[in-house]
């Protein structure tokens, strides 16, 4: 190992690691009392091994010159964009959804390829017009970059998705350089939007929305899952009930608590204490990210890991809000605890780009 080597290791980030690999292994624990019961025990090996993939990636992703990946971050932005053209076309339908595309061994989610492939090419287009920050055509050319990716994921419909991808483009447009005007300007019109984009959502999406006002509404239909959601996290007090003795989980009377609810499974189960350990973990994680964007000199790595960390945050946040009734049910998932393999890599590799940059953050 030559000095570069050595001192790129001393800069790891083993917090973020011994984290992230905290809450990935935990989460089979949790998967496998959401699962076991009622749901084939198949998804929970399958998770498992999506789980030494993902962290194979992350190997990967540590060792990699992040910067020869900008090269090619707009072809990576190009194939994306076909992906999310095709699983309109040809992908599989859950849920009244077309997020998958069938490969045979495993079924890809092209949104969630979509939300590297966005900030890679944002980076790159920023990092390029770096000079022209003071511009109105700096703020344009990135929304005419994330606007296509944000469309076609909310056709699919994914409305989680696509919305996270906006606090992230307006993220990555402060660290470019971009007047706080503009950025205001954005989020105002955003907001002003809104009675628009109403007419555009699904009907069941309209229901997940008033029902987050008033799930009492409609308690045995849109409103159920977040009523049981409650119950589950209020009824495992401080301590829990412990593993695999959750009732609201056991019985079945919580929908979706492999995926979208996995926390209520650690609030009933672990209770307060166990939550707070999570929260603890997901902050720690993204205030070591943070301190990896204000210790990077270099425009490109600062900006991609910021892109990361964004959607790390705000997923996180979003998702335990959901489950405690502080958000609209938008379909996100936790990261690195919910089921799904697309899902489990992409933020693997995300955090595994972002000890990259934090280990060359004095090369460049």
């Amino acid at each position: 190992m030559n000095g570069s080597s050595k001192r790129q290791l001393g800069k790891f980030d083993f917090v973020i690691f011994l984290a992230t690999v905290f809450l990935s292994i935990f989460g089979l624990f949790c998967l496998y009392s959401a699962a076991a019961q009622y749901f084939s025990k198949a998804i929970i090996l399958r998770q498992a091994i999506w789980l030494l993939a993902g962290l194979l990636i992350f190997c990967v992703a540590l060792f990699i010159d992040y910067r020869k990946i900008v090269n090619f971050s707009y072809l990576f932005y190009g194939i994306t964009i076909l992906l999310l053209i095709l699983v309109l076309a040809f992908g599989q339908t859950r849920g009244g959804s077309h997020r998958w595309i069938n490969l045979g061994l495993f079924n890809l989610q092209p949104s969630e390829l979509a939300k590297i492939a966005l900030v890679f090419a944002l980076s790159t287009y920023l990092g390029h017009r770096k000079r022209d920050s003071e511009k109105p055509s700096f703020v344009v050319g990135a929304a005419l970059i994330t606007l296509p990716v944000f469309c076609l994921i909310l056709i699919e419909p994914d409305l989680g998705t696509a919305l996270l991808l906006l606090p992230t483009a307006l993220a990555l447009l402060f660290i470019g350089g971009a007047k706080l005007r503009y950025l205001i300007s954005i989020a105002l019109a955003s907001l002003l939007c809104v009675p628009v984009f109403w007419h555009f959502l699904k009907d069941y999406q309209k229901e997940r929305l008033l029902v987050f006002i008033n799930p009492n509404i409609d308690p045995l239909g849109a409103g159920y899952t977040i009523i049981q959601s409650k119950i589950a996290i209020g009824s495992g007090g401080i301590f829990g009930k412990g593993w695999l003795s959750g009732t609201q989980n056991t019985l079945n009377f919580l929908p979706e608590r492999h995926t979208d609810f996995i926390f209520s499974v650690v609030g009933e189960e672990w209770g307060l204490l166990g939550c707070l350990v999570f929260v603890f973990l997901y902050c720690l994680i993204v205030y070591r990210g943070l301190r990896i964007v204000s210790l990077t000199s270099d425009i490109y790595g600062k900006l991609i890991a910021t892109g990361f960390i964004t959607i790390f945050a705000v997923q996180s946040v979003v998702n335990i809000a959901m489950t405690i009734g502080l958000s609209p049910v938008v379909g996100l998932t936790l990261p690195l605890v919910s089921y799904g393999g697309s899902s489990l890599i992409i933020t693997l590799f995300s955090l595994g780009v972002v000890l990259n940059i934090g280990m060359r953050r004095s090369l460049f």
